[in-house]
C-alpha cells in the first residue's frame, strides 16, 4: 500500500483525503494549526456547480453540504461611490453557487475523515527529493517521514511547491483591508438596508467596498485598494489608528452612507494584499510530488474560483489515483496534463474580472460582469 502525505488541511487537502477514503485509499493530512478551531477561517463561499459542487459529489458529501446552505446569502447589490444602487440581484434558495460559511464547509470534511488523519501542529519546513528515493517532508520541530506521494496543499506560500517550481507569488497592486462589526455591534437600520439581504459591492476606479450582511445582522467583509504595496504596508506599521486616518481619506468623497459604512466597522483593520501566481504557472513533473489548490495556481478572488478549484483538483487527483490504482506517476501525469490548462483559463478570467472589478469603467463594468453571471 502506498504512503500518501498531504501538507495543508484546507478544503483542497481535505477534499483529497475524504474522496481516497470514500474509495478505501488512506492518507495522512499534516498541518501547521494546532487544531481545527486555531484560527476564524473567513466568510461566505459560492459553491459552483461544475467545481466546488461536483468535487462534493465525487466525495458523497453532497447532501450534507446542502445543509450548509444559507438561502438568499448569493444576494448581489452593486452600486456607486454616490450610493446609487446599479444592480440588485435578490438571491434564492438554493441556486446555482449557493452560499456556504467556509468554516462550516471545512468542518463537515474534518468530520468525514477517520480520526487521526489529520496531524495537528506539524508545520512543514521543506520536502526534499533525490533521484530514486522517495519525496520526504521535512518538519519545523526536526522530524521527518518519507512518502510515496506527497500533495502540496499548503497554500499560497507553499513550501511543497518549492521542490517542484521555482516561481512565487507576486502582488497584484490589489490591497484588502479587512473590515466587520465590533463584537456586540449589530448593523444599523441604514447599513442593512444599504447592502441589502447578502453582498454589496460599492465601486470607484481604483477602490471599492465589499460588505457582507450575515444572518445575525452584523457585517463582514473588506475595503479594497490599488496601491503600491509599500505604501499601504507602511501605513499599517502606524497601527489601527493610522490606518483608519488612511482610508478615510481614500473615501472622504464618497457618500455619507458608504463612508459611514466603512468607518463604523473598520475598529481592528487587518491587510491582506491581493498575491498571484503566473497565469500560466506549471512546472516538471518530479516523481511522488504535486500540488492542488492555491499551492498550484493562486490567483486573486475574483473568479471566485479559488476555494472551489481547490476541492475540484483534489476530487480530480483522487479520480485519476483510483483509476491508476497502483501507478502513481501514470496518476500524476494525468492529472497535471488537466490541471494546467484548467487553472490557466480561471487565472485569466480572475486576472480580468479584477480589472472589471477597479479598472477606470467601473462600476458600470462591474454591472455587465455580475449581469451575464446571474440574469
Amino acid at each position: 500500500m502506498s504512503l500518501i502525505v498531504i501538507v495543508g488541511a484546507g478544503l483542497g487537502g481535505l477534499t483529497l483525503a475524504r474522496t481516497l477514503h470514500v474509495h478505501g485509499v488512506a492518507t495522512t493530512v499534516y498541518d501547521a494549526e494546532e487544531s481545527d478551531a486555531a484560527r476564524v477561517q473567513g466568510g461566505l463561499l459560492d459553491i459552483h456547480p461544475h467545481t466546488g459542487q461536483a468535487a462534493l459529489r465525487d466525495a458523497v458529501l453532497f447532501e450534507d453540504f446542502q445543509a450548509l446552505i444559507r438561502p438568499g446569502h448569493d444576494a448581489k447589490r452593486i452600486a456607486g461611490r454616490d450610493g446609487t444602487i446599479l444592480f440588485d440581484w435578490p438571491g434564492s434558495s438554493l441556486g446555482t453557487r449557493p452560499e456556504v460559511d467556509r468554516g462550516d464547509l471545512r468542518r463537515m470534511l474534518i468530520a468525514s475523515l477517520p480520526i487521526g488523519t489529520i496531524r495537528w501542529g506539524r508545520k512543514v519546513s521543506r520536502v526534499t527529493t533525490a533521484p530514486g528515493q522517495r519525496p520526504q517532508v521535512n518538519f519545523a520541530d526536526g522530524s521527518s517521514t518519507a512518502a510515496d506521494l506527497v500533495v502540496g496543499a499548503d497554500g499560497a506560500w507553499s513550501k511543497v511547491r518549492r521542490s517542484v517550481s521555482g516561481v512565487d507569488p507576486v502582488y497584484t497592486g490589489t490591497c484588502f483591508i479587512e473590515i466587520g462589526s465590533a463584537h456586540g455591534q449589530l448593523l444599523s437600520r441604514e447599513g442593512a438596508a444599504l447592502i441589502g439581504r447578502g453582498t454589496l459591492m460599492a465601486l470607484a476606479p481604483g477602490q471599492g467596498i465589499l460588505a457582507h450582511h450575515n444572518t445575525n445582522n452584523t457585517l463582514s467583509g473588506y475595503v479594497a485598494i490599488i496601491a503600491p504595496l509599500n505604501l499601504v504596508e507602511s501605513v499599517d506599521i502606524g497601527g489601527p489608528a493610522t490606518m483608519r486616518a488612511f482610508i478615510g481619506q481614500r473615501f472622504e468623497d464618497w457618500t455619507p452612507a458608504l463612508s459611514s459604512l466603512v468607518s463604523d466597522n473598520i475598529q481592528d483593520p487587518v491587510l491582506r494584499p491581493i498575491y498571484a501566481l503566473p497565469t500560466t504557472h506549471r512546472w516538471k513533473r518530479l516523481p511522488g510530488v504535486t500540488l492542488i489548490g492555491d499551492a498550484a495556481h493562486l490567483m486573486s478572488p475574483f473568479a471566485g474560483e479559488g476555494a472551489n478549484l481547490a476541492m475540484f483538483d483534489g476530487a480530480a487527483l483522487a479520480a485519476q489515483m483510483i483509476a491508476c490504482r497502483g501507478h502513481i506517476e501514470e496518476a500524476l501525469s494525468a492529472y497535471e496534463d488537466a490541471l494546467f490548462p484548467r487553472a490557466a483559463e480561471a487565472a485569466r478570467r480572475s486576472a480580468s474580472n479584477l480589472e472589471q472589478f477597479f479598472g477606470p469603467d467601473t462600476p458600470d463594468s462591474a454591472v455587465r460582469l455580475f449581469a451575464g453571471l446571474l440574469t
